[in-house]
C-alpha cells in the first residue's frame, strides 16, 4: 500500500501538529537502522560527529553516549525537527556536547576537515543534489573520517511502490557509489540494498 502524499511531505519537512507526531513515529521506525549505521562507523570516544538529516534528535542522545569526550552536530531544514531535537538534546547542548543547526545538507554552516564521522540515515531521497550534497558532507570530514549512508535503493521494489515518487526519490546504488568516488571518497558497501536498505561506509581520502 502507498504511504498518503501528505505524510510523506511531512518526512521530508515536518510542520506543525502532523509534523510532531510523524517525528515521533519515526522515531520509532528508523531506530533499528541508525543503531546500525553506528554500529559500522565504530564509534570512538573523542569522535566529532555530524549527524545529516538528525530529525527528532533521537540518535543525538546516543551519539553522544558513544564519544563522551567528542563532539555531535545535528543539522535538519525542518525548524519544527531542530525544535524538537533541541528539546530532547537540551542537556547536552547546555554542556557543550551537542549542537542542533538548522541547515540544508548542499551547504552546511561548518567548516572543512571538522568530522570524524558522520551519519546519513534514509534522507537521501530527498536530496535536491546528491553529487553536490556528497561533496559537501566529504568537505566538512577529517582526511580518513568515515560517512556511514543508509538508504533504500531502487533494487528495492517494495519501497517504490510504496512512497509517493513525487517526494522520494530511490537512486541506484552504483550511481550513489559512483558519486561518492567523485566526492574524494573510498567507498565500502556493506549490503546492496535489494532486501534491506544499503549501508555505505565511505572514507575520505587523505590529501
Amino acid at each position: 500500500m502507498r504511504r498518503p502524499y501528505f505524510i510523506a511531505v511531512h518526512a521530508r519537512n515536518a510542520r506543525g501538529l502532523l509534523g510532531r507526531l510523524i517525528a515521533f513515529i519515526m522515531a520509532r521506525e528508523t531506530w533499528r537502522q541508525n543503531l546500525r549505521v553506528m554500529d559500522a562507523l565504530r564509534i570512538e570516544q573523542d569522535d566529532h560527529i555530524l549527524d545529516v538529516g538528525c530529525g527528532h534528535g533521537r540518535s543525538l542522545t546516543e551519539l553522544a553516549a558513544r564519544a563522551p569526550r567528542g563532539r555531535v552536530i545535528g543539522v535538519d531544514p525542518s525548524e519544527l525537527m531542530v525544535e524538537i531535537a533541541t528539546q530532547r538534546s537540551r542537556s547536552l547542548i547546555e554542556a557543550a556536547r551537542v549542537d542542533v543547526v538548522l541547515s540544508g545538507v548542499e551547504s552546511l554552516p561548518l567548516p572543512d576537515d571538522f568530522f570524524d564521522k558522520a551519519q546519513c540515515v534514509h534522507v537521501l531521497y530527498f536530496w535536491k543534489d546528491i553529487e553536490r550534497s556528497l561533496r559537501e558532507i566529504a568537505r566538512v570530514l577529517k582526511p580518513g573520517g568515515c560517512l556511514g549512508l543508509l538508504f533504500r535503493t531502487n533494487a528495492d521494489l517494495k519501497a517504490i511502490t510504496s512512497f509517493p515518487p513525487e517526494i522520494y526519490r530511490f537512486p541506484a546504488l552504483d550511481d550513489v557509489v559512483a558519486a561518492l568516488e567523485r566526492a574524494g571518497m573510498d567507498v565500502h558497501i556493506s549490503d546492496d540494498g535489494a532486501n534491506e536498505p544499503a549501508l555505505v561506509l565511505a572514507t575520505k581520502r587523505s590529501v
